[in-house]
């Protein structure tokens, strides 16, 4: 027979673990009650900090929550990832992560201290874009074959990213390796700065978000010299692919996500998925986005987590085969 000690000791353990998980409950239905803190990778000005911004006004409007937009560049954007991981689970400190940050830091940078899969929460995919290039309306490069006659001078092509080890410099790698042309990188902390210098004739091309490049285009500044995706982007059909032209096979797009640190209880995933798939079904964020050759995403918390995984996976194999290494 177990003695009385024992048996209290057991009920002091359950009564501490019922304890525990009311206190997860009652914060799940209490949340939130304080300003939510999405942290934006790079730097204001650029695609992801556009996104950001309209699907964290509309959040606001929609929910009455208080949102707060922190812009925290650095390292490609995986200074705010980092950042996030090392949070608290509690759904107040969240990220916009993307594919340059979740999918290539942890392959790229060994002192990373994230693993995407192990390390953060996925909690619903937002938008969906081509990545694209552009090119100074006043300078020579207006089209894809422009590219690889300019690449294949004696000077070369430089070309500006939002920094080493994103998505566009994934991209300028690939097309290098596929028109055997001379591509130098120059990496800035985010797209504006970038962009700028393209403007100012420091660079040649920008290979980024097609966000980040649209209003130039629209105000003449730019040229939309190509997008890199198979099929071209629905909403500006005239800016043709690589992959039609002078690298067949290239197909990149840049995704956002929202994401908070690993062990966010459910129950606070689900209000925040729920929440934002209102604002990314709302015709006014569909609009805005759209304008900017940006697609709304959405989704279930699951559906994202599987399509991380499996992206996660994919782009360690690129990582590997390009040859990159930062560090």
């Amino acid at each position: 027979m177990k003695s009385l000690s024992h048996l209290a000791c057991h009920a002091r353990a359950f009564a501490f673990a019922l304890l525990a998980c009311t206190s997860v409950v009652s914060a799940a239905e209490r949340y939130p009650d304080q300003p939510i803190r999405i942290l934006v990778p790079f730097t204001p000005g650029g695609g992801t900090d556009f996104t950001s911004r309209i699907v964290g006004a509309k959040l606001a409007e929609l929910t009455g929550w208080q949102i707060v937009i922190e812009n925290r560049p650095g390292a490609g954007g995986n200074l705010a990832v980092e950042a996030a991981s090392k949070a608290a689970p509690d759904g107040y400190t969240l990220v916009m992560g993307q594919t340059d940050n979740v999918m290539l830091g942890p392959w790229l940078y060994p002192s990373l201290t994230y693993d995407t899969v192990k390390s953060l929460t996925p909690i619903v995919e937002v938008s969906v874009t081509p990545a694209a290039i552009g090119s100074a309306a006043s300078g020579s490069i207006k089209t894809p074959q422009d590219l690889v006659t300019k690449g294949k001078s004696a000077q070369g092509l430089r070309w500006s990213t939002a920094g080493a080890g994103t998505l566009g410099h994934l991209i300028g790698e690939d097309f290098k390796n596929r028109t055997n042309i001379n591509l130098l990188q120059v990496p800035y902390k985010g797209a504006a700065p970038a962009i700028t210098d393209v403007m100012g004739g420091q660079v040649d091309i920008y290979i980024g978000t097609l966000t980040s490049l649209v209003p130039l285009i629209n105000s003449g500044k730019l040229n939309g010299v190509a997008v890199t995706t198979a099929k071209r982007s629905q909403n500006f059909p005239d800016i043709p692919t690589l992959d039609e032209s002078v690298a067949k096979g290239m197909d990149f797009s840049i995704w956002m996500g929202l994401f908070g640190p690993a062990g966010m209880p459910p129950a606070i995933v689900e209000t925040l998925n729920r929440a934002v798939n209102r604002v990314l079904q709302s015709p006014d964020v569909i609009a805005k986005l759209n304008a900017s050759g940006v697609n709304a995403a959405g989704g279930t918390s699951k559906e994202f987590a599987e399509f991380v995984a499996r992206e996660y996976a994919m782009y360690g194999k690129l990582v590997k085969a390009s040859g990159i290494k930062l560090d």
